[in-house]
């Protein structure tokens, strides 16, 4: 091999390899302390501030056996709604332009209770005018999801919420409305059907 080959390769750099660098010791404590530390934070700090999140508190969080049913058997309409309607009609009640429609100043929210049980129990299809506008969407039906009670507090708390302050709707008023619906096995078809619900009986 020619003296100035052999010199070039004296000159380079070995190839690089791997080795066994442990990690640092106090890099392993520092990591173990800060778990420990989370751990223990998450077990023993309650915080009751309901100034938090929306407002509830844990205790009007935590469910009863019930689940949506509270102390002494009372239903929780902002857990039912939280659970079954902010979804679509947004925490506010202002739904989606377009897409799902307002609860805020809804006329059917604030109207017969008869005719917002009946919604609730058999959902829509089909196009719903709604503070002048058109919405074309699918509501499903909670007929056989919530009972009486559950549509009811649900109802209540629509009503009496989002600038709403209509009556509060008691389980029976819904009972009644499941019972002169019971034939319907459709959905209502918007405007037309809700429109006839809403007639006053002769």
């Amino acid at each position: 091999m020619p003296h100035n080959e052999i010199g070039a390769q004296q000159r380079e750099n070995p190839d690089p390899t791997e080795k066994d660098r442990p990690i640092p010791w106090y890099v392993l404590l520092g990591v173990a302390v800060a778990l420990a530390w989370a751990v223990s934070y998450i077990l023993t700090v309650r915080d009751d501030d309901p100034a938090l999140g929306d407002r509830r508190t844990i205790s009007t969080l935590r469910a009863k056996a019930g689940g949506a049913a509270g102390a002494g058997g009372a239903v929780d309409g902002a857990q039912v709604y939280a659970a079954q309607c902010v979804a679509c009609h947004q925490a506010n009640g202002a739904g989606l332009p377009g897409v799902f429609p307002p609860l805020a100043g809804s006329e059917w929210v604030t109207g017969a209770e008869n005719v917002a049980a009946s919604i609730l129990l058999h959902g829509i299809t089909g196009k719903l005018t709604v503070k002048g506008s058109a919405y074309n969407g699918q509501m499903p039906s909670f007929k056989d999801k919530l009972s009486d009670a559950e549509i009811a507090a649900v109802l209540s708390h629509i009503r009496g919420n989002f600038g709403n302050s209509a009556a509060r709707v008691a389980p029976d008023a819904v009972k009644a409305a499941r019972e002169a619906t019971s034939a319907r096995k459709d959905s209502f078809n918007g405007d037309e059907d809700l429109a006839k619900l809403a007639k006053p009986a002769n």
